[in-house]
């Protein structure tokens, strides 16, 4: 199973971004929150940034949007060119319609669900989906604790995708590092978003290659890829 890493610019140092998105060329995508201050108690970056985050960028965005006018916004994001949009399934009112308007503009689409949202009535229409977010903490800020009873839910996504021979990537945000990618790994996450265990090391490099090799370790080779 190929295990994607994307480094979380919400650690990075906004001052000098040039300079920390000049770090990640060995990532798989660079994860970007976008926050309005009212989906999540936080304000971070809009479509202005976000395009320049992208020219700058050595790898393509996965963008997370924690909006809450996110029919409306999501597709402008897509219009930009950003590799991946992400939107949460609390805020959208049909997130088929949604998903299929940004792969009509060519981004991957991806469905985000926060912890305390059950994951049951969205199995049926995972295949609509590239990447399905299962949030390990609550969204709004970096650096908190991995939740670990968000991992039956990832379970499940993981046991749906196997039956159905699903290619839909299943990514965790929140909490990620040395001590908690191996969990997720073995629950059935392939995708990891992973921030102050990122810019918080000595080495961007060096903590990139080792988280990958740790979820590596813990992924089981017979899951479909």
């Amino acid at each position: 199973m190929t295990v994607r890493i994307n480094p979380s610019i919400l650690s990075a140092d906004f001052v000098n971004m040039e300079r920390d998105l000049g770090l990640l060329g060995s990532a798989d995508f660079v994860h970007v929150d976008v926050m309005d201050n009212h989906f999540v108690p936080n304000l971070t970056f809009g479509l202005q940034m976000v395009e320049r985050i992208q020219a700058t960028s050595p790898v393509p965005l996965d963008v997370h949007l924690m909006i809450t006018d996110v029919d409306k916004w999501a597709p402008y994001y897509a219009e930009l060119g950003c590799a991946s949009v992400t939107f949460h399934a609390e805020v959208t009112n049909d997130p088929v319609a949604l998903a299929r308007a940004l792969r009509a503009q060519g981004a991957k689409a991806g469905l985000a669900l926060k912890p305390q949202t059950p994951v049951d009535q969205y199995l049926s229409i995972v295949s609509e989906f590239d990447q399905v977010l299962v949030m390990t903490v609550e969204p709004g800020f970096g650096g908190q604790k991995f939740m670990h009873d968000t991992m039956p839910k990832l379970r499940l996504l993981a046991q749906e995708k196997a039956q159905r021979g699903l290619t839909v990537w299943l990514q965790v945000d929140g909490g990620i590092s040395a001590d908690t990618i191996g969990i997720a790994a073995e629950h059935g996450a392939d995708t990891f978003v992973a921030g102050s265990a990122v810019f918080g090391a000595e080495s961007v490099h060096q903590a990139i290659a080792d988280l990958r090799q740790l979820a590596t370790e813990h992924t089981h080779p017979h899951e479909s890829r």
